[in-house]
């Protein structure tokens, strides 16, 4: 912003601020102003910055107002299937604000909004929060929409795939213009949507492109891409840059880095990963403690800044993986090539050297520019079996001396008040043509917390290093929870008669998810207390990280798959001297805003399209006849059924009391419970049944269960063995 544009703007906020101002429009505030018509285009500009800022607001007759003097709040709307919304305002600490299906207007979920509160609603006085009307909507979410082509006597309109998007789009062309291809009924398509600007009509738009049949192979997934337009191919001139790298290493790139290669040095990742971008290396020291050495894929060696391959990177912020593909952050040259830490070849790699001693403190760190030959690449399941045996041979000492060490890690990082908010993956196999054949849930076990505290040691020693010598970079935050959010959770721990003390205090919620753990109702508890804390985020500042109880933390080990982790990199360079470029803290507080955006929507996609495929399973057994039985946890009573969560697949469900034939069941609301009128016989939360798929509504993404016949005997809580949790291994190690 040049010192004009500043100097402008804090005019206008003066003058809206102060004391005898009444709403002006445009032409007024230029008088008021002082500024001739030469130089109103900046006094236009300056109005529509401040505007989309949320820092003023456009009332009747085009008049502005500060927001906060006419009850304004700006922010993005959250909008429910149902009708009504959210409005998620921008001031940090604010909370929600209520707004009626009848009060949204045009706007659509994720739309940028101004809204009037409202005094004296019902939802308000109920709740005790303020509720609020849209009256302008300031940026809208996206243009286009997914969904599936249908058509009535007279005209053809389009269901979104999103149930928050509540009103059908009529389209006029049912073409795609590309190929001029006649969309049919039941396609899936893209629509440009026209404005849009009365509610009491549907919103209208244009095909602009036919993914296909809703049922054909491969459509599901490309639905979700466009759904988040998510890119699909790289530009041509990122292809071109990508294909003039060397796909082996270059005897010029190794000047100047130390030389690795005869350290026995191994990578452990899922069965499935392609690319690899972090290696370890531990060894025993003479005090007993240990000398760990993490080794992450040299990205920025390849990737210069202000490139074709850097501007793409950026715009993706993040490698996306969905059941069947991989969208990936960089090209496969890069990405499964030369940036790729495969066994057996020279890779330019970025080393962390920390001395842990015995007791497991990290007492120094050193950083390289390194060159490695990765010795073997080992699964999980290849790891897991080595640390379930004795070792037998040079490979299988490495791997027990880092437990031996990432155990100590372990222990020492929840003993220093970290939360075990883990949760476990249940990875979708499919089949040659990606239908969904098995349902596998992942542990979390021995291998995949090795690797997780060897990349959660070398995340903390670059955060410190470089706060310490005030470079700037892209840090990991998750700020403390609101403590009204924590009281609420609180609420919700004690209706599953747990005895819960004040949350605030770290210890007690630790003591709270120790004694969950192996529950029936721990996923449900874990879930309800990821809704109360804040969401982790990017920012250029080190605010600390509260479920990893760390006051330094950022993402270094994943350069190939996150845009953070390649900033933090080239900040690292600086503190070598080889890398002297400017990077002030508005570009980085700009890159952190943006990747924080590109992450919450790969997140959404992926948690999409893994329970599209599962309903998939589900719809599979149905059109088959041949329903599978699950184990299930009852999570919730309710007076229409049972809430059931199944461990083994992770999907929730319902039991709808009408499917309970042995009996008349009548709620008591107090106990939680379903009871029979004639048998007696309970569901009360934390029983375990059986039970097998009856209905699965693809739109509403719910899913319908019934109780075997075969009814197991309850089981006593404080007999149960413990459900381990896990991680979702290769894509979501510790944050």
């Amino acid at each position: 912003m040049t010192e004009n544009g500043r100097k402008i703007r804090e005019q206008i906020l003066g003058l809206l601020a102060s004391p005898d101002y009444r709403p002006l429009d445009k032409s007024e505030l230029a008088k008021a102003l002082g500024r001739k018509s030469g130089v109103r285009m900046r006094l236009n500009q300056a109005l529509r910055e401040l505007e989309r800022a949320g820092e003023i607001a456009r009332i009747r007759k085009n008049r502005y107002v500060l927001p906060a003097e006419a009850d304004l709040v700006t922010g993005t709307l959250s909008i429910h299937q149902a009708g009504y919304g959210f409005l998620i305002t921008e001031k940090p600490g604010e909370s929600d604000i209520f707004v009626a299906a009848e009060n949204t207007g045009t706007a659509m979920h994720g739309d940028r909004v101004v809204v009037r509160i409202s005094r004296n609603q019902p939802y308000a006085r109920a709740k005790g929060r303020q509720e609020g009307r849209v009256i302008r909507i300031l940026e809208r979410a996206h243009d286009t929409i997914v969904g599936t082509l249908q058509h009535s006597r007279n005209f053809h309109y389009v269901v979104p795939d999103d149930p928050r998007i509540v009103h059908d789009v009529y389209v006029r062309p049912v073409k795609d213009r590309r190929s001029q291809t006649a969309a049919t009924v039941g396609d899936k398509v893209v629509v440009r949507l026209d404005p849009w600007e009365s509610r009491h009509v549907n919103p209208e738009g244009d095909i602009i492109e036919i993914l296909g049949p809703a049922s054909a192979p491969g459509v599901d997934m490309l639905s979700i891409t466009r759904k988040y337009h998510l890119p699909t191919e790289f530009p041509g001139d990122v292809i071109d840059q990508a294909n003039r790298i060397s796909e082996t290493v270059d005897s010029q790139k190794l000047e100047g880095r130390e030389d690795l290669r005869k350290e026995f040095i191994i990578t452990v990742d899922p069965d499935d990963a392609r690319d690899f971008d972090d290696a370890i290396h531990v060894e025993k020291i003479d005090n007993g403690g240990w000398r760990l050495g993490v080794h992450i894929a040299d990205v920025a060696a390849y990737v210069e800044p202000g490139s074709a391959l850097d501007r793409e990177a950026y715009r993706r912020g993040n490698s996306v993986y969905l059941p069947d593909r991989v969208i990936p952050m960089l090209p496969e040259r890069l990405s499964n090539g030369v940036c790729s830490l495969n066994p057996e070849v020279d890779r330019l790699t970025r080393s962390v050297f920390i001395q842990v001693d015995k007791n497991g403190v990290a007492r120094s760190a050193r950083f390289a520019r390194s060159v490695i030959r990765s010795a073997h690449r080992l699964t999980y399941k290849q790891a897991y079996a080595i640390l379930k045996s004795s070792p037998r041979n040079k490979l299988s000492e490495q791997v027990h001396v880092a437990w031996e060490l990432a155990s100590l890690l372990r222990r020492k990082r929840f003993e220093h008040g970290s939360l075990d908010l883990d949760f476990p993956e249940v990875k979708v196999r499919l089949d040659e043509i990606g239908k969904p054949v098995h349902l596998e849930r992942i542990e979390n076990d021995e291998s995949h917390q090795l690797i997780e505290e060897c990349m959660l040691a070398a995340n903390e020693a670059v955060a410190r290093e470089l706060k310490k010598r005030a470079i700037p970079t892209v840090y990991r935050v998750h700020e403390n929870p609101d403590p009204e959010k924590l009281a609420e959770y609180r609420e919700f721990a004690l209706s599953f008669d747990y005895k819960v003390g004040d949350l605030t205090h770290r210890p007690e919620l630790q003591r709270l998810l120790a004694s969950i753990r192996g529950k029936p109702e721990e996923q449900a508890l874990k879930i309800g207390l990821l809704k109360s804390l804040k969401r982790a985020r990017y920012a250029p500042q080190p605010l600390g990280h509260y479920g990893l109880a760390k006051p330094n933390y950022l993402h270094f080990t994943s350069p190939i798959r996150r845009y953070a982790d390649l900033v933090v990199h080239r900040a690292l360079a600086k503190h070598d001297g080889k890398y002297q470029s400017r990077t002030d803290m508005g570009q980085i507080a700009s890159i952190a805003e943006h990747i924080s955006t590109t992450e919450r929507t790969a997140a959404d996609a992926e948690i999409e399209a893994v329970r599209t495929k599962k309903l998939e399973f589900f719809q599979r057994q149905l059109d088959e006849r041949n329903p599978q039985v699950f184990r299930a946890a009852i999570v919730d009573v309710r007076n229409y059924g049972l809430v059931v969560e199944l461990p083994d697949v992770l999907i929730t469900g319902l039991v709808h009391v009408s499917s309970l034939m042995d009996d008349f069941y009548v709620f008591e609301p107090a106990q939680r419970r379903l009871i029979g009128r004639r048998s007696r016989k309970r569901f009360s939360v934390g029983d375990e049944v059986r039970v097998f798929i009856v209905r699965v509504d693809a739109f509403k993404r719910q899913v319908d269960f019934a109780i075997t016949s075969e009814m197991p005997n309850k089981t006593d809580r404080s007999k149960r063995q413990p459900r381990i949790a896990s991680s979702s291994g290769r894509n979501r190690r510790r944050d």
